[in-house]
This record gives structure tokens, C-alpha cells and sequence, in this order.
């Protein structure tokens, strides 16, 4: 598939009426306050930078386990980092409610597959929705093993990922799953610029691509 393609396909398949994701995880929070409850949260991790703000915003209304699950990620040397780095911010930063790492396997032929015939779409397209649900769906198979109340990804700090897609494919796969997916955009309200912050605060390693052989690939071209 052309690039042009994967753009005008991603454009027609995907069209939504906009939502505000960090009003409803608000919502759902002064509910869970309003009830006096702290509900467990199963938290998928792309890596330690961005899930350093979720962490401290989430930490204080929900008991959370970060799973660290990310096949798209193509070298095992930068995937091991990531997931030392993950591991470290957790024990560092303080937490007003439990938080518990979890390492996922490392399975980058998963994401190889998925990627088949998509090798030409621009990041933020087609390819990169797949890679979304690949990771959102594992997290959902954790979340309804452990019977979390609540899952979500971290994934929507981030100003290249596309929010409402991110909350549409988790919707969907709650449904199809049995569990609940707690909505977010959690670049709203500073939160990615507080990221930067305390990657900075705890001199975390950030990478300049998302993981693939496809974003490292366009980063080495901007380089």
C-alpha cells in the first residue's frame, strides 16, 4: 500500500466526533472519590518518560500495576533500556497508592506481522492504529486475568499519538474482552510537558523514537 493510500485510508476508516478523554477520566475519578474507592488499574507502559507523569497523577486515586509490553520496539538492546529505565522511575518516584512493575514479553515478531504490507505508511497511520491494538489488547488480556477494575495505555501523553484513536480501539477491545477501559488524554492539562519535567528530575533516557524500525528510520533522516 502507497503512503498516499495509507493516509486516505486512515482518513476514511477512522473519522470520529471529538471527545474530551481527560474530562470522562475525570468524571470517572470524582466518582471513584465520591465512593470512597480506589479501584486497581492495569497500566501499559511504552516507556519511562511518558509514564512518568501518568504515574504521578494516577498513583493518587487508583492501585496500579504497569505493564511494560511493547513489540514494536525492533532492537532487544533498546527494548532491555527502556525497560530498565521503567523499572527504575518506579522505584524512585513516590506513589500515594501501590505500584507494581510488570514486564511483558518481549515479542517483536508480533509486531513484524502486523506491519506486513503496511511498510510505507507514514507514522500516525494505519500501521502505527495496528501497533495501538496489538499493545491495548494485551493489555486488556492482562486486566481481565488479574480482574483490574479499570486499563488504559499511556500512550495518549504523547503529542504524535492520535488520542481518539488510541480511545476507540480501547473501548472496543474492553468490549470484546469483558473489562473496563478508563479513557485519557493525558497531554491535556500539561501533563506531557510535566513528563519532560520529570524525565529531567529523574535523568530518565529519552528516546527520539517511538521503537520501530520505521520511526527509527524517518529519526535518522531528521537527524
Amino acid at each position: 500500500m502507497t503512503a498516499l493510500g495509507c493516509i486516505f485510508q486512515a482518513g476514511q476508516k477512522h473519522i470520529m466526533n471529538r471527545k474530551n478523554y481527560q474530562r470522562e477520566l475525570e468524571r470517572i475519578i470524582e466518582q471513584n472519590i465520591k465512593e470512597q474507592r480506589v479501584p486497581t488499574l492495569l497500566l501499559h507502559s511504552c516507556c519511562a518518560p511518558c509514564s512518568s507523569y501518568c504515574l504521578e497523577y494516577l498513583t493518587q486515586y487508583f492501585s496500579i500495576t504497569d505493564l511494560y509490553y511493547n513489540p514494536n520496539i525492533t532492537d532487544e538492546t533498546e527494548y532491555r533500556l527502556r525497560e530498565k529505565e521503567l523499572s527504575r522511575l518506579i522505584s524512585m518516584q513516590p506513589h500515594l497508592h501501590p505500584v507494581t512493575f510488570l514486564a511483558g514479553a518481549y515479542e517483536p515478531e508480533k509486531f513484524r506481522e502486523i506491519s506486513r504490507g503496511l511498510e510505507m505508511c507514514p507514522e500516525g497511520g494505519e500501521r502505527c492504529f495496528k501497533c495501538y491494538e496489538l499493545r491495548i489488547r494485551e493489555a486488556a488480556e492482562y486486566a481481565r486475568r488479574g480482574g483490574f477494575d479499570f486499563f488504559t495505555t499511556t500512550l495518549t501523553i504523547s503529542p504524535l499519538k492520535n488520542a481518539e484513536k488510541l480511545n476507540e480501539i480501547g473501548y472496543r477491545v474492553a468490549g470484546e474482552t469483558g473489562t473496563v477501559w478508563l479513557p485519557s488524554d493525558f497531554k491535556k492539562k500539561g501533563g506531557f510537558l510535566r513528563s519532560t519535567q520529570l524525565s529531567a528530575e529523574y535523568g530518565l533516557y529519552r528516546q527520539n523514537y517511538c521503537g520501530c524500525v520505521f520511526s527509527k528510520r524517518d529519526a535518522q533522516k531528521r537527524q
